[in-house]
């Protein structure tokens, strides 16, 4: 029986040495504001976001499904949409663009006191969440689909001027990866 566990470890390490696995890394290019009204019960805003990936792995391929958009005030999820799903190439960085926008009540009983607090200031931090699939491909070998976290913190957003819109300082985003998986019904 330990023959076998030192036989998959050996096997493991070298797996790791000749693919290296890391996991993709995830950047925002740019987030525009170019809509936001804020009433006691409601929310209608539209921003525009690129998304940059990055694979600079030489013998892996990723397959990402359609990619859920939630863009969060703290607690306060103040826009959600989503990014169309994509393959991505060895040693290849892919930028994705859209455009998310919703126009929808608070659910009962949401404290927008600290949003409105803010927007005296005239300035958002806002955090940004994608949720995905991805399929890993090392030559012919697939993977099953597995759950993906990203999470970027630290967008910074001025609000808008009458006639123009507005875009996100985002050079210091750190945007992390989390891949998701269940252990019986516990998610880790």
């Amino acid at each position: 029986m330990a023959d076998i566990g030192e036989a998959a470890a050996i096997a493991d390490v070298v797996f790791w040495v000749l693919y290296r696995l890391h996991r993709p890394s995830f950047s925002v290019s740019s987030l525009q504001l170019s809509k936001f009204n804020l009433t006691d019960t409601s929310l209608a805003s539209t921003f525009d976001l690129t998304l940059i990936a990055r694979n600079l792995k030489k013998k892996i391929v990723f397959s990402y499904e359609l990619i859920a958009v939630k863009i969060f005030f703290g607690d306060i999820s103040i826009d959600d949409g989503s990014l169309p799903g994509f393959t991505q190439a060895t040693k290849n960085v892919t930028t994705v663009k859209a455009v998310i926008s919703s126009s929808c009540p608070f659910p009962d009983g949401t404290d927008v006191s600290p949003l409105k607090s803010n927007l005296k200031n005239k300035n958002l931090l806002l955090k940004l969440t994608l949720d995905t699939r991805v399929e890993v491909k090392i030559r012919k070998l697939k993977t099953k689909k597995l759950r993906v976290r990203v999470n970027c913190d630290g967008i910074k957003i001025s609000l808008l001027t009458e006639k123009s819109s507005t875009t996100a300082t985002t050079m210091n985003v750190k945007c992390k990866v989390d891949p998701r998986f269940k252990i019986i019904k516990w998610t880790v």
